[in-house]
């Protein structure tokens, strides 16, 4: 049972930036996130809660102790919401209609709350943390909200402060600030999107690449090298120079959700080799090696297929795909190659559209969060074992899923 005081009252007086918004705000449609790996380090001070895991279901929000699974908190919500690490070991930004909401998911000493403090935005889309900033993508506008990633713990009654930078065109997209202050941010109108372009900190193009159409999710790896994907490749941007790479099928092999680690130079992402496929499913998946400027791409296990939300990078730099058999499918990127598997949930078949609840995975150190829609049911599991360690049924469905580390 729901506890009405989480859900009623007691509310923050929301601080809004001076930012305009069209009267009429929708949530992207956006079938997969940006990768994992380039967030910035969680501050100490929530460090005393260890991790929360934050679930959305079809009118709500529930929050999870990430050692217990057992429930926290549970808000009212829209009918469907996204949800994303806001990068300071506390946080989750919530994409509704009114733009990114900030929910608190609590410490040791402080229960969850879901705050009506909003950062305004038309259409919200991707979050990205790095560097000790955290930025926020409108596609409605394609203005970029960025601010200091740890400014939200300091923060109580109002937002933290922060700067907008205007958008040229609308378009679905996302932009990142790396650690010298440069700016890098994907290029597109109402009829596609094109490419990346990069500003230094006078706002003056440091690099620009127009090759990349249907450009979509961006990730960070060892080096601050940074890449996205294109519909025929993708864009790596290291040391002022951007480099296309030539997906081996083309002219349509896509990469659109990127998966890294700081440690490591090598790129897990989803590819899809058929344009026209119906369905989300895919049985491929795609290797980038930033170094030599490669990118390959492995078959999945026989019977093994997954969607967006099932790709994550762990332990030792490897990758986990939860596929559809039910089992988590070990991803060795040096090697290239598959090594092992280990089951987890019932086998299950893909959304019928991509906003659907299916199974999702995130991972926090060792431990991956994985969820059965089919059952109600969150899994955590140690990923150097393979062991379930704790699993719970919800009294709802969980869909999406965000950790606070």
């Amino acid at each position: 049972m729901r506890s009405s005081s989480l859900r009623a009252g007691g509310f923050r007086r929301a601080g809004l930036l001076a930012l305009a918004v069209g009267a009429t705000v929708a949530l992207s449609a956006c079938a997969g996130g940006g990768g994992a790996g380039s967030a910035a380090p969680a501050s100490d001070a929530p460090a005393q809660a260890g991790t929360r895991v934050a679930l959305s279901y079809a009118g709500g929000i529930v929050v999870l102790d990430g050692e217990s699974l057992e429930t926290l908190g549970d808000f009212t919500s829209e009918e469907f919401t996204r949800l994303n690490s806001a990068g300071d070991g506390r946080h989750v930004m919530v994409t509704t209609s009114a733009g990114f909401q900030v929910l608190d998911a609590g410490t040791a000493d402080a229960e969850p709350e879901l705050t009506d403090l909003v950062f305004p935005a038309a259409k919200p889309g991707h979050v990205v943390t790095h560097g000790g900033k955290t930025v926020l993508y409108a596609d409605g506008t394609s203005d970029s909200t960025i601010f200091d990633t740890d400014a939200l713990l300091a923060s109580t009654d109002e937002l933290p402060a922060s700067e907008t930078i205007p958008g040229v065109e609308a378009h679905h997209g996302v932009s990142i600030v790396l650690e010298d202050g440069s700016f890098v941010t994907t290029v597109g109108n109402a009829n596609g999107r094109t490419g990346i372009v990069v500003k230094d900190p006078s706002g003056a193009t440091v690099a620009e690449n127009a090759t990349c159409p249907g450009v979509h999710g961006e990730g960070t790896t060892q080096n601050e090298v940074v890449v996205f994907g294109c519909e025929n490749g993708a864009l790596i941007y290291a040391d002022g120079e951007i480099t296309k790479v030539d997906a081996p099928d083309q002219p349509y092999g896509r990469m659109g959700n990127i998966f890294v680690t700081d440690t490591s130079p090598l790129v897990l992402g989803d590819y899809k080799d058929d344009r026209d496929a119906e369905g989300y499913l895919l049985h491929r998946v795609s290797l980038i090696d930033t170094e030599a400027k490669t990118q390959t791409v492995v078959d999945m296990p026989a019977g093994a297929e997954y969607t967006f939300r099932d790709l994550a990078r762990g332990p030792e730099d490897l990758g986990y795909i939860l596929a559809s058999d039910g089992s988590i499918h070990v991803f060795d990127l040096e090697k290239g190659a598959f090594t092992e598997s280990f089951p987890v949930i019932g086998a299950w078949e893909g959304p019928v559209e991509w906003q659907d609840a299916h199974p999702a995975i995130k991972v926090s150190g060792d431990i991956a969060y994985v969820t059965e829609p089919a059952k109600n049911a969150v899994h955590a599991v140690d990923l150097t074992t393979g062991e379930v360690l704790k699993s719970v049924t919800l009294d709802v469905t969980p869909n999406e899923i965000a950790l606070t580390r």
